[in-house]
């Protein structure tokens, strides 16, 4: 079969299950668009109002569903727009793949109206890139670059295409990628290093785990469970590790990090073997590494060997995939309690409560309305089953701190980058890849107005996504650091917002705003009632801070509540 380049593409896509693509038209893609137009009724485009908006919606997508997410852009400002949400999933671990037209061969180098090096440029930021300049490449390039970024340890790959490889004609055959001669990403299971692993754990009288969104991504949460159930080892968890043990479950203990729970951070400078599952020990975990667990002993389940003693050093290292390890491992494992141990962990939480959740839960203070107590009041109403997706910021840590979830995959938010403006494409994504669940985006007025455009998105494409402005009139963590460590001044953190829900409206999204905490509950139900898109502008207190916080640099056990 002689096909054009460009048509190729959309077959490839189509041989790789691929049903939905985010992009931005544009001169150097203009091609694949065409073929778009002749195969919509196989593959649905969502145009999106910036290039930015369909790197994240794509990432949404991917980590609502555990598929390949796409995003297709041109060349120049195009591909440059995508950048940003490259580098979010590559240090989040989402697997990608990101399409960019190029100008004609003949002319790269020479400064052609919007070229730019996107293969340079995303090197530092991609799992692996390739730019294709004969169209007969096209098949092979692209069953490796859906290999690369789902296997392993998953990330984005980025494909840029001349714009002559999109024209030019060949003769079209697909074969999917199955492996790749100098690319090993799983690494053979020692079990030898189980059993090492197995025996320290059960000999250990203060065992502690901390998971990580590996499990997430290798769907071992029904591994994880059995694990803690079978051990009677507390369990924590890192931001983008939340929701693969339910909240509610009896060994789920909290959070983990720089806002994370009282218990958790504290009992990490106490526990004797500390187990970590599919977790990298990123700084905004582990606080000051000179002082952090150095009591314990460390086990780490890892599938990327550049992570095995990166940060951490370990004691037994078992590289793999953690489902597979923790298949083997759990049979290995002592049926144990450790009651006197888990007791420490609620004697804490009770500590945090009287000092912090409680107030933030339900305040009595007579002040404004709280970040928490709306996120309890979204708990009420979702009962757990919503997939919460969130930006960067003080309404961030309290989502990902009070959000109750019942499965997986259900946060939804930047971990490693922090980009504020991640939240509204990637509810999004998240949407449209399970329409069977609710989403909710909580974001801050600050991040809400990086990405405002993608309402556009929303209207055109009517995703039902319900969306919630925490809005403080604040960038509230910056504020935040700046009350604390800076002496009150407040420089460029004041917010002077518009009229969110006129804009709203103006894309004819059915709005609400909340001033007064009597008309929360009704609004909130009101909200998730709608079978359509709505948007929820909530005005909380001004200058409430999110506690507990361990500052930047100190150690784990020097967490502040107040």
């Amino acid at each position: 079969m002689k096909i054009s380049g460009a048509e190729a593409v959309i077959r490839c896509l189509l041989e790789e299950g691929v049903d939905l693509v985010y992009g931005y038209p544009g001169g150097a893609i203009m091609p694949v668009y065409d073929e778009l137009y002749k195969f919509q009724d196989k593959l649905h485009h969502v145009l999106v109002r910036h290039e930015q908006g369909a790197a994240h919606a794509a990432q949404g997508f991917a980590r609502a569903t555990g598929k390949v997410g796409v995003a297709i852009a041109t060349s120049g400002p195009g591909a440059t727009n995508l950048v940003t949400g490259i580098a979010d999933a590559q240090i989040d671990s989402t697997p990608m793949v990101c399409i960019t037209g190029q100008v004609g061969k003949h002319l790269l180098g020479s400064d052609a109206f919007q070229e730019t090096d996107i293969i340079g440029i995303s090197t530092p930021v991609t799992k692996w890139n390739y730019q294709i300049t004969e169209a007969h490449e096209i098949p092979e390039i692209i069953a490796k670059a859906f290999y690369i970024a789902r296997s392993g340890r998953p990330g984005p790959v980025l494909i840029d295409i001349t714009k002559n490889a999109q024209f030019d004609e060949f003769e079209f055959s697909y074969q999917k990628c199955t492996g790749i001669r100098s690319y090993h990403p799983k690494p053979v299971l020692n079990l030898q290093k189980v059993q090492e692993a197995a025996d320290l754990i059960n000999n250990a009288k203060k065992p502690f785990i901390v998971f990580g969104q590996g499990i997430i991504l290798s769907e071992a949460e029904e591994q994880l469970k059995r694990l803690v159930e079978k051990s009677g080892i507390p369990a924590a968890w890192t931001i983008l590790g939340l929701s693969a043990l339910p909240t509610d479950h009896r060994l789920n203990v909290g959070m983990v990090g720089m806002h994370g729970n009282y218990g958790p951070n504290l009992l990490t400078n106490e526990c004797d073997v500390l187990i970590a599952l599919g977790m990298r020990f990123d700084d905004r975990v582990t606080g000051k590494l000179a002082t952090y667990a150095k009591q314990a002993k460390v086990i780490h389940f890892e599938i990327d060997p550049a992570e095995i003693d990166k940060n951490v050093k370990t004691e037994v290292a078992v590289l793999g995939d953690v489902k597979e390890a923790l298949t083997a491992l759990i049979p290995l494992i002592d049926k144990k309690s450790h009651e006197e141990w888990h007791n420490e962990f609620k004697e804490k939480y009770k500590i945090e409560c009287e000092a912090v959740i409680n107030e933030e839960l339900a305040p009595t203070n007579g002040k404004g309305i709280s970040m928490g107590e709306t996120i309890e009041m979204i708990n009420k109403h979702s009962k757990g089953d919503a997939i919460m997706v969130s930006d960067v910021g003080q309404h961030q840590m309290f989502a990902c701190r009070y959000t109750k979830f019942n499965s997986t995959k259900s946060n939804v938010t930047s971990g490693g980058l922090g980009t504020m403006g991640f939240a509204l494409p990637a509810a999004i994504g998240a949407k449209m890849g399970r329409p069977d669940r609710e989403v909710v985006a909580v974001i801050g007025d600050g991040g809400f107005q990086m990405n405002i455009q993608e309402l556009g998105t929303i209207h055109q494409t009517k995703v039902p996504v319900k969306i919630v402005v925490l809005n403080n009139e604040f960038l509230g963590m910056v504020r935040q650091w700046q009350e604390l460590f800076f002496d009150y001044r407040y420089a460029s953190t004041v917010m002077i917002n518009p009229n969110f829900c006129a804009i709203a409206e103006g894309y004819y999204i059915k709005s609400r705003k909340v001033t007064k905490r009597e008309e929360l509950d009704e609004a909130v139900a009101e909200m998730l009632a709608s079978k359509d898109s709505y948007f929820l502008e909530v005005m909380v207190e001004k200058e409430n801070n999110v506690f507990p916080m361990i500052p930047t640099g100190a150690c784990v056990s020097e967490i502040r509540l107040s």
